[in-house]
């Protein structure tokens, strides 16, 4: 009877663990079994004195690295290119910054010149009347003079 329940002890515990291996498996058996067979292993090589948890220990730090470094290679790759689009959007704005200073001078120089003869033909203009005055003047001025004193012929 004592082996009996031995056998029936041992049935359930195996029953437990193929539920914890299944179960932490995700519910798939072909991956519960590999795990079962990696604690069976690992198992094995505790109790010969092999440990082999330092050497997946470095396999996984090795795994993991290779994966930061793509990991870090992709965004240095990401960054690169996206300093190389802010130069090109720069370089594309100070060019059109250029070629509006160009353009704010061309036409502050087409105003200025514009200004300058319309001024230049007032001033003109001006003095022509001014000259005319003065002249007409003159001559009114002289013709009082000559009457007054009797050059005039009136």
């Amino acid at each position: 009877m004592a082996s009996r329940r031995a056998l029936q002890i041992g049935g359930a515990t195996v029953g437990v663990g193929a539920v914890y291996y299944l179960y932490s498996a995700g519910g798939n058996p072909s991956v519960a079994e590999k795990k079962l067979e990696h604690n069976i292993s690992a198992a094995g090589a505790r109790l010969k004195g092999q440990d082999t948890s330092t050497k997946e220990a470095q396999k996984k730090a090795e795994v993991v690295a290779k994966e930061a470094g793509a990991t870090l290679d992709r965004t240095v790759d990401t960054v690169r290119e996206e300093v190389r689009q802010a130069d090109r959007v720069i370089t594309a704005k100070m060019h059109e910054a250029g070629s509006k200073l160009d353009q704010l001078k061309d036409d502050g120089s087409k105003k200025f010149d514009s200004a300058y003869k319309d001024t230049s033909k007032e001033l003109q203009q001006t003095a022509d009347t001014f000259d005319k005055t003065v002249n007409q003047k003159t001559a009114e001025a002289k013709s009082g003079i000559s009457s007054w004193l009797g050059f005039g012929g009136k």
